[in-house]
């Protein structure tokens, strides 16, 4: 294995055992999670199946915050698979004041469509939250420096990038009312050689309990991307999200 996915690697793995070192030094450790699925098939003149699956795993204590993320997309279709992503992140927090902290954040990005056989981000900085005055709504932002692996596709002619880079990253969230949450996420990691920006919108609303509907919207933008493929990647899903 490359280098760097074993780097990228070991640094989710300390991320992980920073986390639960602090929640056994905490004595009330905050968990929540969400888990989302959701499945189309269509048959007849077309038939394809997608199956859209997310996990957000948050532990949260006096000092420490740890947020492991997985997202993937699998679509078929008659002629063979026309999508497969998967990414996962890991991302510790250490906070310094009531609205401040650091941040180190690690990432692997899988997709097989995308002209890269895989990306690799290993990033630190600071962060801020904003408007927690305000009971309904919260801001963070939060930026870096850090460093990209990407490898390109054996079948692809060019070279792999290795780069050091800035990540910027800003989470809005709105509680509209007491059953409907909206999102906003943006993030950018820009190098000399590369900047791929990503944009997540989200309403999320519930059904019942723990059950909620959410409705997204993804855009991913890479400024330098492999002859043949498109800057642009956009993704709409409708999933079931449940909460705990």
């Amino acid at each position: 294995m490359n280098k760097t996915i074993v780097k990228v690697s070991g640094l989710c793995n300390v991320l992980c055992i920073l986390g639960a070192s602090a929640a056994v030094a905490e004595e009330a450790p905050a968990w929540k999670a969400d888990l989302e699925l959701g499945y189309v098939a269509t048959t007849g003149n077309t038939e394809t199946t997608s199956i859209k699956t997310r996990a957000d795993v948050t532990h949260e204590s006096e000092k420490w915050k740890n947020l492991l993320h997985f997202d993937s997309l699998n679509t078929s279709e008659e002629d063979g698979r026309s999508a497969e992503k998967y990414f996962l992140s890991n991302k510790l927090d250490y906070k310094v004041g009531d609205d401040t902290y650091w941040f180190a954040y690690g990432s692997f990005d899988n997709d097989r469509f995308s002209g890269f056989e895989w990306q690799a981000t290993a990033a630190a900085g600071y962060g801020r939250t904003f408007l927690q005055d305000r009971e309904n709504m919260r801001l963070d932002v939060e930026a870096g420096p850090g460093y990209r692996t990407s490898k390109l596709d054996e079948d692809l002619q060019g070279d792999d990038e290795d780069e050091v880079i800035l990540r910027a990253y800003g989470k809005y969230q709105w509680n509209v009312s007491d059953n409907a949450l909206f999102e906003q996420e943006l993030s950018m990691e820009s190098g000399a050689e590369n900047t791929i920006s990503k944009s997540i919108s989200s309403l999320k609303t519930t059904i019942v309990g723990s059950l909620a509907l959410k409705l997204a919207y993804t855009v991913k933008y890479t400024e330098q991307v492999p002859s043949s493929k498109r800057h642009a990647d956009t993704e709409t899903s409708v999933t079931v999200v449940y909460s705990f």
